[in-house]
């Protein structure tokens, strides 16, 4: 029977994009809900520490160093989960990039390039690999980051959202591809959420982005990993090719 308080038990849960924020705070979900589960992201230092810290509360967790926009080190980074653990469950893909405010004749090629060279092609490179070895082990469930950005246009920031309406193309993509080998794909749609971004704005500037929430506040990062463990479980098991928001209903209108 499946345990409503630890719906991951005994599965093998990775996160791209661990080392903070809304990683972070899946990771320590994921733990939380009887997971074993690798870090990766490209800050050692910090990887660590939360791999300790998952180990204090009774969790499990080992940390690879990771850079999603390189093959190489994404295929090492499976191959080691699955040395360790024989196989992959769960994989949630947040590693994510941004760049500063911009019209979009102005934006840099460079800033573009990279931008979409972690959004998109970072996210393509984590479920190619992802998706082959849980097609190995007989399924499994992937949840893909994308924002409220990847449903809509931003003035400004013309790269973040090409590159979070890929992911949102490739995700159901592969919900298609994959939905009759035990695999289901779906993803994460966030708007403003209390993380180390918002956090250096000025109060006034967070509290005028509250106020356009209908619910009235901020996201919390626990709000995004609770569905994102949700989506994870047998719990979600009728659900691919979803993108749910997570967002105060600020995506769902307006008068």
């Amino acid at each position: 029977m499946l345990s409503l308080t630890r719906p991951l038990e005994g599965k093998i849960a990775l996160v791209t994009g661990a080392s903070r924020g809304i990683g972070a705070a899946t990771a320590a979900a994921f733990a939380a809900a009887g997971a074993a589960v690798v870090l990766a992201a490209r800050n050692e230092q910090e990887l660590e520490a939360l791999a300790a810290e998952i180990a204090t509360t009774g969790g499990q967790a080992m940390a690879v160093v990771t850079d999603v926009t390189d093959e190489t080190a994404v295929r090492v980074l499976i191959e080691r989960t699955v040395a360790e653990h024989g196989r992959v469950d769960v994989a949630f893909n947040n590693a994510g990039h941004g760049h500063q405010p911009v019209p979009l004749a102005e934006l840099a090629v460079g800033d573009f390039d990279e931008v979409l060279a972690v959004n998109a092609r970072g996210v393509f490179l984590a479920m190619k690999h992802e998706l082959r070895a849980m097609l190995a082990s007989g399924g499994g469930a992937i949840v893909n980051m994308t924002s409220s950005a990847g449903g809509r246009g931003v003035r400004g920031i013309a790269g973040y959202v090409a590159g979070k309406h890929a992911i949102v193309g490739l995700t159901k993509t592969a919900a298609l591809d994959y939905a009759d080998r035990g695999i289901r794909v779906n993803a994460v749609a966030p708007g403003p959420i209390a993380t180390h971004r918002l956090e250096q704005l000025p109060e006034q500037t967070r509290a005028a982005i509250a106020a356009a929430v209908p619910l009235g506040r901020l996201g919390e990062p626990g709000d995004v990993a609770d569905v994102v463990v949700w989506l994870s479980s047998e719990q979600a098991s009728f659900i691919t090719g979803a993108v749910i928001p997570i967002d105060g209903g600020k995506t769902a209108g307006g008068a």
